[in-house]
C-alpha cells in the first residue's frame, strides 16, 4: 500500500492529526450531521433501551470509511452512559484473543469491532454464542482429553463496522438488533460539518469558502475537515484572516485536489487510462504498473471515487476511461475509445 499520509484526502496516522480529529467528533447524536434515517432509528433504539433499563442491541454499521462509524460507536457509548472497548477485525485472529476482550467486558460496557469483517472464522464462531446468550466456552487441554468450560458474561453491546458488509456471513448478520447503512453526504451536509469544525477550531470562513472545500470532499467528513486543516495552515503561512473561496481554492490546488474532489493518484490513474491505453479496456495490474503503484492501492483508494463520479468503468476486460474522463482531463476522445469494452447503444445486449 502506498504511504497515506501522501494523500490529501486519506486518513492520517499522526497524534496530532488523531486529536484533532478526535475533538471535532460529536459527542452526541443531536450533534452529529447528516445520516438522518439511521440517526433517528438509532436514537429509538438507544431511547427504547433506556426505557427498559438494559442495554442495547447489537448495532452493525456498514459503509466507506470516514462517514462516521467510529464516531456513532462513541456515541452510542456516550448516549448509554457506557464505558467503550475498541478494537478490530484483523487484530483477533485467535479465539483466544477474543476470550480474552469478552471476559473482561463489565457489565452494559460497549465493545466496538472495525472491519469486523476480517475477523478469523474461529473467533467468529465464539462471537455467535457470545453475542446470542453472553456466554462464550473455554476449550482447556488438547485431543480427547479437551474440556470446554462455559464462561457466563455480563450483557453487553456489540457494535461492528465494515466497509465490506457483503463479506459478513449471513449468521453473524442476523444477529445484529439493528443495522444501518452509512451513505455519502451531499454538499449541503458537508458545509454544515465544516461550520461545526471552523467553529470548534475559531475559524474565520466564508460561506463560498465552505462551498469550495465541500464540493472537493468527496461526500465524506473525515476528508472535508482534513481539507478545512489544510486550507488553515494555507491561511496561517499566507497571514489570510478570513478565508474566503479563493484562499480556499488556492490552498486546495497546493495540494493538488482539484475542482472535483480528484487527487495526483486519481488524476495519474486517468491520464495513464486515457494516454498510455487508449482509454481501455485495460488490467489493473497493467493500469497499477503504469502510475508507479501497488495494486491493491489503484483498486481501494482511487477506483471506488473515480467510478462513483463516472470517470472509469470496470468491464470484464479492464479498465476504460468513461467520456467524462477525456472531458475532466481536457483530452479529445478518439472516436473508437467511446463505447470500449461496453456494448453500443444499439446493441440489444
Amino acid at each position: 500500500m502506498a504511504d497515506d499520509d501522501a494523500r490529501v484526502t486519506a486518513s492520517g496516522s499522526e497524534p496530532e492529526e488523531r486529536a484533532i480529529e478526535a475533538a471535532l467528533r460529536p459527542k452526541n447524536l443531536h450533534d452529529f450531521v447528516g445520516q438522518q434515517r439511521v440517526r433517528g432509528q438509532l436514537s429509538l433504539v438507544l431511547e427504547a433501551a433506556r426505557i427498559r433499563e438494559r442495554t442495547a442491541d447489537h448495532v452493525l454499521l456498514s459503509g466507506p470509511p470516514g462517514l462516521g462509524k467510529t464516531t456513532l460507536a462513541m456515541i452510542i457509548a456516550g448516549e448509554m452512559n457506557a464505558p467503550l472497548r475498541i478494537s478490530s477485525g484483523p487484530a483477533i485472529q485467535h479465539a483466544g484473543d477474543l476470550a480474552a476482550i469478552l471476559s473482561s467486558l463489565t457489565e452494559g460496557e460497549v465493545l466496538f469491532l472495525d472491519e469486523i469483517h476480517r475477523m478469523s472464522r474461529p473467533a467468529e464462531e465464539m462471537l455467535y454464542m457470545a453475542m446470542e446468550d453472553f456466554r462464550v466456552d473455554i476449550v482447556v487441554g488438547k485431543g480427547a482429553g479437551a474440556t470446554a468450560i462455559p464462561l457466563a458474561l455480563p450483557p453487553f453491546t456489540l457494535v461492528g463496522a465494515t466497509t465490506r458488509a457483503g463479506l459478513l456471513p449471513g449468521p453473524l448478520r442476523d444477529r445484529f438488533g439493528f443495522t444501518g447503512h452509512l451513505e455519502f453526504y451531499s454538499t449541503d451536509e458537508l458545509e454544515l460539518v465544516l461550520r461545526r469544525s471552523a467553529m470548534l477550531m475559531d475559524l474565520r470562513v466564508s460561506s463560498a469558502a465552505f462551498a469550495e472545500i465541500a464540493s472537493r470532499s468527496r461526500g465524506t467528513p473525515r476528508i472535508s475537515n482534513r481539507l478545512l486543516r489544510r486550507v488553515r495552515d494555507w491561511a496561517l503561512v499566507h497571514g489570510t484572516e478570513q478565508i474566503d473561496a479563493r484562499a480556499a481554492s488556492a490552498a486546495l490546488d497546493m495540494y493538488e485536489v482539484d475542482a472535483r474532489g480528484l487527487d495526483r493518484l486519481d488524476r495519474s490513474v486517468l491520464h495513464a487510462l486515457c494516454t498510455k491505453f487508449g482509454g481501455g479496456p485495460v488490467g489493473l495490474s497493467t493500469l497499477a504498473i503504469a502510475v508507479g503503484e501497488e495494486t491493491e492501492t489503484v483498486e481501494t483508494v482511487a477506483e471506488p471515487f473515480l467510478v462513483r463520479e463516472g470517470l472509469l468503468g470496470r468491464t470484464p476486460r479492464g479498465r476504460i476511461a468513461m467520456p467524462a474522463a477525456w472531458e475532466h482531463l481536457g483530452l479529445v476522445m478518439p472516436a473508437d475509445a467511446v463505447f470500449a469494452g461496453l456494448p453500443s447503444p444499439g446493441d440489444p445486449h
